[in-house]
Parts: structure tokens; sequence; C-alpha cells
């Protein structure tokens, strides 16, 4: 029994889930700052509170234009390169958030809390992911197994977690506070630890709240999978 148990564990790294296929669709800045406000707004954050005391705010807000710019003509690129660094490097000193412009992160990103959230620049992120305080998105590995993680979609990041390499987070997935994430996590898995192992498929319906979520076909989906699934702690 315990031997199956283990089986099942080790086996869950392999089934990468939907993350493995993430597809970020790029749409103007304004409508990525807009989507990122109002995942605070659903939260029930005041709208002035957000927009004047909320570091992770002004953190994606500076990111989302950054890259926009940089992003633009070649022309535009070379005279926003300069001022994006600087942009950034203010916005690293103000509020202990690192988003690289380089990264590529979908719509309605959630930051709760500010203070020592680090991205590296070949990170991908998700529609709708959730990031807490003090967590680490970075790269490990050597040679040609070296780079940063995919984040699927709608993920929720517990604070002080480390995740690194070259892997895939699946969709739905909750990274528990204090976890050390090395290895693909599959779709709709609950991990906690260090390392990190798979302690449930509950998913992150509790924990992720966005703007038409009850009508997203893709986590409706997600949902009734989880429902579907007979798999306890692993």
């Amino acid at each position: 029994m315990r031997h199956a148990t283990r089986h099942k564990a080790a086996t869950a790294w392999v089934q990468v889930g939907d993350g493995a296929r993430l597809e970020l669709h790029h749409t103007p800045w304004w409508r990525h700052i807009n989507g990122d406000f109002r995942r605070y707004r659903v939260t029930a954050d005041p709208a002035l509170r957000t927009i004047f005391l909320t570091q992770g705010f002004w953190a994606s807000s500076v990111y989302r234009v950054s890259r926009a710019a940089l992003e633009g003509s070649r022309v535009l690129a070379w005279l926003a390169r300069p001022v994006a660094a600087v942009a950034q490097k203010l916005v690293e000193m103000a509020t202990g958030i690192s988003i690289p412009p380089q990264c590529e992160i979908g719509d309605g990103l959630y930051i709760g809390h500010y203070g020592s959230i680090i991205l590296a620049p070949d990170a991908r992120i998700g529609h709708n992911c959730s990031l807490a305080q003090n967590v680490t998105i970075g790269v490990a590995g050597g040679a040609e197994g070296r780079g940063a993680p995919t984040i699927g979609n709608r993920v929720f990041i517990g604070a002080h977690s480390v995740i690194v390499g070259r892997i895939t987070i699946g969709d739905d997935v909750v990274v528990c506070a204090g976890s050390v994430v090395s290895r693909s996590v599959p779709a709709r898995a609950v991990v906690m630890g260090n390392p990190a192992r798979v302690v449930s498929y509950d998913g992150s319906f509790d924990y992720v709240f966005y703007d038409g979520m009850d009508v997203d076909p893709a986590r409706r989906a997600s949902l009734e999978k989880v429902r579907s699934l007979n798999v306890g702690p692993a």
C-alpha cells in the first residue's frame, strides 16, 4: 500500500498538465493594467487604496508600461530602455518587487503584499495568478536544462515560496507558503514542503478570484475535473 502511494506521488510530477500549453494573448498595456486593477477590486480592496497604497499594483503597472514600450518600434525601444531600467530600479527600491519587462505575464496579476518578490526575466506567468510576499521565481539548472519556470493560469503562490528551474506549474495549482519547487507540478495540485510534494488535488479555486470566474469555461472545466477525480493525498 505504501509503495503504491509513493508511486502515485512520483507519477503526479510527470503529469504536467495545462501549464505546458500556456498561451498568453498580449493586449494593449492599459487593458492589462485595468485587468490587474480589477483583481484587487474583486477582493473588495477600495479603489483609492489600490491606486495609491498598493505596492503590488504599482509594480505591475510599471512592468506593463515598460514592456509595451520595449516592444514598440526600434527607435521607441531604444529610447525607452534606459527609462524602463530606471523605473524598474525605483519600483524595486520602493516596493521590494522586481518584475523585469522581459517577463511574460498574462492578464490579472494580483500581488496582495509588498516585499521581496523576485521574478526571473525568462519567467512566464499565466492569467489571473496571485503572488504573496517573499516569492522567488528564478533560474536554475545547467547547460541546456537551465531556465526559468512557466506558471499556468489561476495559480496561487504562497508567501516565502521558491520556484526555480525550467519547470512547468500547471493550471489552478496552489503552492503553499514556504514551499521549494524544483520539479514540474500537475494541474490542480496543492504542493507544500521542501522539497515540495503533492498533498491533494483540490486546486486553487478557493484562493483565486477574478471577474467572470463563475462563467469562465476553462476554470469550470478544470473544476469539473477536480470533482471527477478520486485521488487522495499523495
